[in-house]
């Protein structure tokens, strides 16, 4: 009894020195100040000349909140914040058992290195907030290889840490009024083409090992490489996102879900020199020993231009298999391929479940992809007889125009990709399309409505009717989840 008392005088007394102290509400009226709980009622609802609340939509609320300038931090894009914004979060996590916490980054132009988060905690960015990644290496610690990879991603070895990383986390709201995270990676591409670096290069984002993550309404720019990666985690909700990086720079991927579980995707913008959404779960033999797939995956309303990858790939790594994607109300604007299926002798796994519908194109090299032959290996130790399986996979209701070759489907020989179907699809041609237009080998399945002709090895069924694809009836429990109505107290700057 004495401890707890002890415990809960000192977070009081926190609060009374801390300059205002941290405020903060939810659609329940939770109010936790320090001081008269009648007056902070009365200003919130009337007004009060040192601040001002503002709403946004989160998994969880939080009690408290405090801002970034309170911990000594600098806008003015050169200072360096990295200590900044790591004494923030160590003082805000001592809030996680008495309702979470808030860090509101106000506007200005916030320099940091890599900073670590914690758990019940959000990060929220005023409209005219850019968080500036730090271009130096050494504000980015050295971490050890993902266990499902077995090597880093550019190089052998090990990675540096991401901007925003966590790991063993519960409950993390990554959120603002639509500001900006600015990887500012170009030093970053330049040493990678000239093999500069000893290390594979930093994410913008990535959150291990967590159950309920939210990252949402914010734009993020010019990663080093991947922008958001939630990796061995459940529970995610991404949505809101405005994700723009040069078309020429490879590797610079919107986002990744990684051997993540119910996972929902939605209402993005991306323009990228990769794949917009990429779907992984491992890297060969790495990948099969952990054994953790990524599945109930949930995206739409995706817009994606990228000229040279794929609006939604399934792979090349996805070694611990990839099951129930559901993809629709997807538009892809002059982008190499629509939905890429990715893999290799040596991959196993599976990708297997997937059903696409709703797909608006224009300008594309592909509509289909699918190839068994794709990517390199982390080590010569890979099992050459680990064979991938690819099975019911459902295209339906998709529109594309000015389209090069409407498929390119080749499986891997002695282990087909079986049950394809592919329903109610018009494709029209650009000016100089390719002379064959269905190159399908070792593939399976069928199709219905679909125009032009697909090749023999997808025979229409039923001729003259439409036959639908599959697409599940029934929601997968990350579509259920409702985000609440926050409130918090900011200053006026």
């Amino acid at each position: 009894m004495r401890s707890l008392l002890y415990t809960i005088g000192s977070l009081l007394i926190l609060l009374l020195s801390h300059d205002g102290g941290f405020t903060g509400a939810s659609d329940a009226e939770h109010t936790f100040r320090a001081t008269d709980i009648h007056t902070h009622r009365h200003r919130r609802n009337h007004g009060h000349r040192r601040g001002e609340e503002f709403e946004y939509s989160a998994l969880s609320c939080r009690a408290y909140s405090a801002s970034l300038d309170e911990f000594g931090a600098v806008g003015d894009g050169v200072t360096s914040n990295t200590a900044a914004f790591r004494d923030a979060v160590s003082q805000l996590s001592r809030f996680a058992d008495y309702g979470g916490s808030l860090l509101f980054v106000p506007a200005g132009r916030w320099l940091t290195g890599s900073f670590n988060l914690t758990s019940h905690f959000t990060l929220f960015l005023h409209r005219d907030a850019v968080l500036l990644a730090s271009q130096e290496e050494s504000d980015y610690e050295v971490i050890e290889p993902l266990p499902s990879y077995g090597r880093g991603r550019d190089t052998d070895g090990g990675r540096f840490i991401s901007l925003l990383f966590g790991s063993n986390l519960t409950d993390v709201v990554i959120t603002g009024e639509n500001g900006t995270i600015d990887g500012q990676g170009e030093p970053w591409w330049g040493k990678f083409k000239r093999g500069e670096l000893k290390y594979t290069r930093p994410y913008l984002i990535e959150i291990m090992h967590s159950d309920g993550i939210q990252i949402s309404n914010l734009t993020f720019l010019n990663s080093p490489s991947w922008h958001i990666h939630p990796v061995y985690s459940s529970n995610i909700v991404i949505q809101g996102l405005t994700i723009l990086a040069p078309v020429t720079v490879p590797n610079t991927d919107g986002i990744n879900p990684d051997s993540c579980t119910n996972t929902r995707i939605e209402d993005c913008y991306i323009v990228s020199g990769d794949d917009c959404i990429a779907v992984k779960s491992g890297w060969d033999q790495y990948g099969i020993n952990y054994g953790m797939p990524t599945k109930q995956l949930l995206i739409r309303r995706l817009t994606c231009i990228s000229p040279d990858s794929a609006v939604i790939a399934l792979g090349s790594e996805m070694s611990g298999g990839i099951e129930d994607v559901r993809a629709e109300d997807i538009v892809a604007i002059n982008s190499e391929s629509g939905i890429r299926i990715k893999t290799a002798i040596g991959r196993g796994g599976y990708v297997k479940d997937v059903y696409v519908r709703g797909m608006t194109m224009q300008t594309m090299k592909y509509v289909f992809w699918m190839t068994g032959s794709y990517g390199s290996h982390p080590d010569e130790h890979y099992d050459p007889n680990a064979l991938p399986v690819i099975q019911n996979i459902n295209y339906q209701d998709m529109v594309a125009e000015n389209v090069t070759m409407p498929a390119q489907l080749a499986g891997i020989t002695g282990d087909q990709f079986t049950g394809i179907c592919i329903s109610n699809v018009t494709i029209t041609l650009s000016k100089k399309p390719k002379k064959v237009l269905w190159n399908c080998t070792d593939v399976s399945g069928y199709t219905s409505g679909v125009t032009p002709e697909p090749c023999q090895l997808l025979p229409e069924k039923q001729p003259g009717t439409v036959v639908p694809c599959n697409f599940p009836e029934s929601s997968i429990p990350i579509d259920e989840v409702k985000l609440q109505r926050c409130y918090s107290r900011r200053r006026l700057m």
